[in-house]
């Protein structure tokens, strides 16, 4: 019997040895932390062997194949030692596409890769279709293809998990955008990290599809790089028509596929802002591919809900607009949080900063931020790089002390806006967790 070893106990690690052990395999499960209770409890219900607090590696090394967690970095000591025994270590995406023979639409780029995953689902959901919703986001994928028997798949997929994928192949590849993200794991090279994003085509085939944002220089150089045998279709925000594609034109978003042309006007979408018009153009894209009904697409994309953590109005009070957009964890999510707000910005940013550059936003902070509130253990590099272009910085180390600051420095009309372009693990367990705290915060004002 073939020995499969999962490394990481959390969603992604659980619903992997719950597909092994359905396949046949033995399986062990080795958590260097604890292992939340919820999963320990799926473990057991499905008698799979687990360790917590410890990678045994004696124990470890015996796998036929390890399927890694995606939070765990390549470059730890046990992953070098295990590369050193040669046994194939891959992700839970690459294991489990193995076992379904569903259609993969799978969503890649640095930002908006949830918003436009969730709502690529919401589409095909909505017209009818048999779908799950995997990966990145919501439930393992691995767990859902245990468990369930959906006819397609919309996986958000991250550079971590793409990492550890090689014979995986997706049928319809969504490649958002890509800016400096992760960098702290990929040795502060960029070109690693645009070459893992890049790997959500490999295996492709001519009758596959890649929908591209057109107006990202990365992704138009790298495709200038490649000859490449698959069906290319790109979305523009640029005002000219294309015969095969989504653009803009008299502030109507248009999608051109097979010659059926699908329009509305940019004010019908439910989430407005220039970010959010790519992401609409994207799901649209993937939806006009599966044949859904134009009207079955104006409509799902004119009542959407945007997910939590997003661009989130909390609340107004004395005339300040709190925003959580926590969800941003890089420079280029914050970049279109600060360019949609036309009113003054008190910022409440910080965190662990992954190798970031803020250059990018000098412009904008200088014209609109009136001042910055640091929520994380180390600011120093925020401090010094934005203290001459705005006259107030503090340092703040919890969410509460990060909004009672903010509200004091912020004047009716002003918003007061949480987007830290960092990672939140210095203070919190997650961007979810930091999101919280700042609503939990902005309700006790």
């Amino acid at each position: 019997m073939k020995k499969i070893v999962v490394l990481g106990g959390g969603e992604s690690g659980t619903g992997a040895a719950i597909l092994a052990a359905k396949q046949g395999y033995a399986v062990f499960l080795s958590d260097k932390s604890k292992i939340a209770e919820s999963y320990k409890k799926v473990l057991k219900n499905h008698e799979i062997r687990f360790e917590e607090g410890q990678h045994t590696f004696s124990e470890i090394a015996e796998a036929d194949e390890i399927i890694k967690s995606p939070g765990i970095p390549d470059h730890i000591s046990l992953i070098q030692n295990l590369r050193n025994t040669g046994i194939p270590i891959i992700s839970e995406i690459e294991f489990a596409a193995r076992f379904t023979n569903a259609k993969l639409i799978c969503i890649t780029g640095s930002n908006g890769k949830s918003t436009t995953t969730l709502l690529t689902y919401h589409l095909f959901k909505n017209a009818g279709l048999h779908v799950g919703l995997a990966g990145n986001i919501g439930k393992s994928f691995a767990w859902q293809v245990a468990e369930n028997n959906f006819d397609i798949y919309v996986l958000e997929i991250s550079s971590f998990q793409l990492d550890g994928m090689f014979r995986f192949r997706a049928d319809i590849a969504v490649l958002t955008n890509i800016t400096p993200d992760h960098l702290d794991r990929y040795e502060n090279n960029f070109e690693k990290y645009t070459q893992s994003k890049f790997r959500i085509i490999q295996n492709m085939n001519p009758s596959d599809y890649l929908i591209y944002n057109a107006d990202d220089p990365v992704i138009k150089q790298e495709l200038a790089k490649r000859k490449l045998n698959i069906r290319l279709i790109p979305f523009t925000l640029e005002n000219k028509a294309l015969d095969e594609g989504a653009y803009i034109m008299n502030e109507k978003l248009n999608i051109n596929i097979n010659k059926d042309n699908f329009t509305m006007t940019l004010k019908e979408l439910a989430l407005q802002g220039k970010h959010n018009i790519y992401n609409s153009m994207a799901a649209g894209v993937a939806s006009k591919l599966q044949n859904i009904r134009n009207q079955s697409i104006k409509d799902s994309l004119a009542e959407f809900q945007n997910i939590d953590h997003r661009m989130q109005s909390v609340a107004t009070i004395g005339g300040v607009e709190f925003i959580n957009d926590s969800k941003a964890t890089n420079v280029n999510s914050t970049y279109f949080a600060l360019d949609s707000i036309r009113r003054p910005i008190v910022w409440i940013a910080g965190g662990k900063d992954k190798g970031n550059d803020y250059s990018s936003l000098d412009s904008l902070v200088q014209n609109r931020v009136k001042a910055i509130v640091c929520l994380g253990l180390d600011n120093q590099k925020i401090i010094e790089h934005f203290g001459k272009l705005v006259p107030t910085i503090i340092q703040t180390y919890s969410a509460a002390e990060a909004v009672e600051e903010s509200s004091k420095l912020a004047n009716p009309g002003d918003v007061v806006l949480l987007s830290p372009a960092c990672a939140s693990f210095d203070l919190f367990e997650d961007y979810e967790e930091r999101g919280n705290r700042f609503i939990d915060a902005v309700n006790e004002l």
